[in-house]
């Protein structure tokens, strides 16, 4: 047997193992907000987005920011939207989702192809598509590659610049990978930190998806652990010296980009669409 058919084999063995875990099939079936799973607790379900086809959808609104203001509502991350069904996808209609993102690689979108949300654009940035498949089984190195790969920054740089450009007209956007956890949590992650929220807030964040997924951080096929975020921070300090420096120079945000994307996203509880009283003030 050749080297090179040997390598082949083994590229196409991880390339599976890849998508298994970038797939991340649900350990529950059902979505946890339909009656058949365990009812979400109040400071989690006020962010929740009701739809039969997902099991892990929902805003980023009720974050608080430095400032005082909160995050608003016209932003909504997800996992994919294979199952929606009409009643969903009427549904995300209702909200003003006029662009759909999607993060995942061309595999991932051929097994697992979105239902149209009518209305709606779809936008593909490939997160991990030139990454190294050895490199997507082990996600601590998949988190480190958020950062350090060129593809996955122009991903999340495009995404933010998507997120900036729909919310302009006061249209929603809603972004997602297969799970929502992995890719979407990053995009999350930065989208809030960059937004003024704390790193609790943001970390909260990232680990409600273990109970929207009905799982626990030693999960590592459905789960997230804290740690990988916290490998995908550090990273960001280390490669570029701080966050902003991250932003600014590996994501190439402008500072014009991030006054827009603050002005469009954080609203004082007095003008905002939502009452800051039902999470307790």
């Amino acid at each position: 047997m050749s080297t090179t058919f040997t390598r082949r084999i083994g590229t196409a063995v991880a390339s599976l193992a890849a998508v298994a875990t970038l797939i991340a099939t649900p350990a529950v079936v059902g979505s946890p907000l339909t009656g058949t799973a365990h009812a979400l607790p109040a400071d989690l379900a006020v962010h929740a987005v009701q739809l039969t086809g997902t099991e892990n959808t929902r805003t980023l609104a009720y974050y608080r920011a430095a400032d005082g203001r909160y995050v608003d509502d016209l932003v909504i991350r997800s996992d994919n939207l294979s199952a929606i069904t009409p009643a969903d996808g009427r549904a995300l209609a209702q909200r003003r989702v006029r662009t759909v993102i999607d993060l995942r690689t061309q595999i991932e979108r051929a097994l697992q192809p979105d239902r149209p949300v009518p209305g709606a654009t779809t936008k593909v940035f490939d997160v991990l598509g030139g990454a190294s498949p050895t490199t997507l089984v082990d996600l601590s190195s998949a988190y480190r590659a958020f950062v350090t790969d060129p593809g996955a920054r122009r991903a999340f740089r495009d995404t933010l610049l998507e997120i900036k450009r729909t919310t302009a007209s006061d249209n929603s956007v809603l972004f997602h990978c297969s799970a929502g956890k992995d890719r979407t949590g990053w995009a999350s992650a930065v989208l809030l930190t960059l937004l003024g929220v704390d790193r609790a807030g943001v970390e909260r964040d990232y680990l409600a998806s273990n109970t929207f997924r009905h799982t626990s951080p030693a999960d590592r096929l459905n789960g997230v652990n804290i740690a990988w975020l916290r490998t995908a921070f550090a990273t960001a300090d280390r490669v570029y010296g701080s966050f902003d420096n991250y932003v600014r120079r590996g994501l190439r945000l402008t500072s014009r980009d991030i006054a827009a994307l603050k002005s469009q996203l954080l609203k004082s509880p007095y003008r905002s669409s939502f009452s800051v009283l039902t999470i307790g003030g």
